[in-house]
């Protein structure tokens, strides 16, 4: 039986949260990876984004280059703009015409704001988009654009409610604020889904492994929690008293950009691929959480 080939792989946005995940999971199973971050690599750029897919020749790009910030974005959308619809356009066009290997496919990272966060259900892979953020519409664009240019080798990955070991998060707040304070007023009347980066990281390399179609796929845990019951479920697990955890609601925190009610995402693209969705989120938290304890620990 013949060894299957090994994958050169491209991962923009290498030095994010789950960027450096992705770029470990693919080293650590000794995969061919190249991680540029944005200091690397500005995915703005459009010839220097040309350059780096023709230096490189990747088989695959993961795209998780992007402007995060959903508050700053309301008031600089052209500059969220740049990096999460033209940046996103700047590598599906690269690998459109022809800059990486042959047959090279685009994995973009996206977001749950590119819905209007209103629904009652889990939002569909195909359900209509209807962002009412700055931060959601730009990303929206960046999905249309790659999905525009390779609509068989571009993969749109929607995520949501993201925490890990390597960057600002969450969990790695509440895990500070217990250590801090003697209570702590979380919303509780906004519902999604917790999800570990490292899972994602393993959920995207597994979808490019098994050749599923280019398509729209909704890469978050299984169930639904508050930030309330998310931060209770931390305190819990740092053997700390959740009754410590006060609830509150969305108005007590006034931001820039609206936060949606609802970032429940459907994961029935999984199945439609032959592929296990993300398992419960709270079965995941307690196996991240060695390592976002120690990432939290004192002089980290």
């Amino acid at each position: 039986m013949m060894k299957a080939q090994r994958r050169r792989w491209l991962v923009t946005g290498s030095g994010g949260m789950l960027g450096c995940d992705l770029v470990a999971a693919l080293a650590g199973g000794g995969e061919d990876v190249i991680g540029l971050s944005r200091k690397e690599l500005d995915v703005t750029d459009e010839a220097t984004v040309a350059d780096a897919l023709a230096d490189c020749r990747p088989d695959v790009v993961v795209n998780c280059a992007a402007w995060t910030a959903v508050d700053d974005a309301e008031a600089h959308e052209h500059e969220a703009l740049a990096v999460n619809g033209a940046g996103a356009a700047n590598v599906a066009a690269a690998i459109a015409a022809g800059s990486g290997a042959p047959g090279c496919r685009l994995v973009h990272l996206s977001t749950d704001y590119v819905f209007a966060g209103d629904a009652v259900a889990p939002y569909a892979e195909d359900g209509a988009p209807g962002p009412r953020t700055a931060y959601g519409r730009t990303k929206l664009a960046g999905e249309q654009a790659v999905r525009g240019l390779l609509p068989q080798a571009g993969t749109v990955v929607r995520t949501a409610w993201l925490y890990g070991a390597r960057g600002p998060n969450f969990v790695a707040t509440m895990i500070r604020l217990e250590s801090e304070r003697p209570a702590v007023d979380v919303v509780a009347d906004q519902r999604g889904q917790p999800t570990w980066t490292a899972d994602v990281a393993r959920q995207v390399i597994a979808l490019v492994g098994s050749g599923a179609p280019a398509g729209i796929y909704h890469a978050t845990s299984s169930g639904v929690a508050t930030w309330f019951e998310l931060a209770r479920e931390v305190f819990l697990l740092l053997g700390a008293d959740p009754d410590r955890v006060r609830a509150t609601t969305t108005d007590a925190f006034p931001r820039p950009a609206p936060r949606p009610a609802y970032s429940v995402l459907g994961h029935d693209a999984w199945a439609a691929a032959g592929l296990e969705p993300i398992g419960d989120w709270r079965l995941s938290l307690r196996r991240a959480f060695p390592a976002l304890r120690g990432a939290s620990a004192p002089g980290r």
